[in-house]
């Protein structure tokens, strides 16, 4: 990254992209977030975030935050709604964000997933299948809308999710049979380090804490070094 580059926020208010947020500011890494209502704003605002007021469904809340005289580094999107929540995010949401990105020339997009999206729809149990099922199809319409879109991308599908301190045990697998559990602040970790590894670029990547598996199945560790 250079100095005058920043990396743009997505989903930061709550849950992992709030982890990420804390991460990257302690890395001295220039943030900017997008955030859909202020009440979390001076939150962020304080630990050294610029703050974009807007929602990810309209296109032009986004275009009007990313497409700006500051060049992008990479795009960072954790957001998705919840099944109570109506229209959910998942896919509209980022949909946008990427094609807005396209346009910004930005040279890296993370989107963060969940373990059963794609491929990884054999590490779930036909109960949690049943459960997630239509928000997976989202996600992997995002993920499909990534892969598509030309970008340099990592996606990265974390299991069950926790919220606890970092345990520094999070692990990346191309595996895609893996299932467990990770702690938020672990997600965000392997998310930072994700940020200048090259040999994430253009990988699927499942995340879970190697001492929280569902099952003892062995598996690769992907190497960000």
């Amino acid at each position: 990254m250079t100095s005058a580059s920043y990396i743009f926020l997505a989903g930061a208010s709550r849950g992992v992209g709030r982890e990420i947020a804390q991460y990257l500011t302690a890395q001295q890494l220039k943030v900017k977030a997008l955030l859909r209502t202020p009440v979390v704003a001076a939150e962020l605002e304080k630990i050294g975030i610029e703050v974009v007021l807007g929602d990810a469904l309209n296109i032009e809340d986004v275009e009007r935050a990313m497409l700006t005289d500051e060049p992008i580094h990479t795009v960072i999107s954790t957001i998705g709604g919840l099944p109570t929540e109506g229209e959910r995010a998942d896919y509209p949401g980022n949909k946008n964000l990427i094609d807005a990105a396209v346009k910004a020339r930005v040279q890296k997009f993370i989107l963060v997933s969940s373990i059963g999206a794609g491929n990884s729809v054999v590490a779930l149990s036909p109960q949690v299948l049943a459960a997630l099922g239509t928000v997976l199809i989202e996600k992997e319409k995002a993920e499909q809308h990534l892969i598509a879109s030309g970008l340099s991308y990592t996606i990265i599908r974390p299991g069950g999710l926790k919220s606890e301190p970092a345990t520094g045990n999070g692990v990346l697998t191309e595996d895609p049979r893996i299932i467990g559990s990770i702690n938020r602040a672990d997600v965000a970790q392997l998310v930072g380090r994700c940020l200048n590894s090259q040999r994430t670029n253009n990988k699927i990547l499942s995340a879970v804490d190697r001492n929280m598996l569902f099952t003892q199945t062995e598996f690769a560790e992907f190497s960000l070094e």
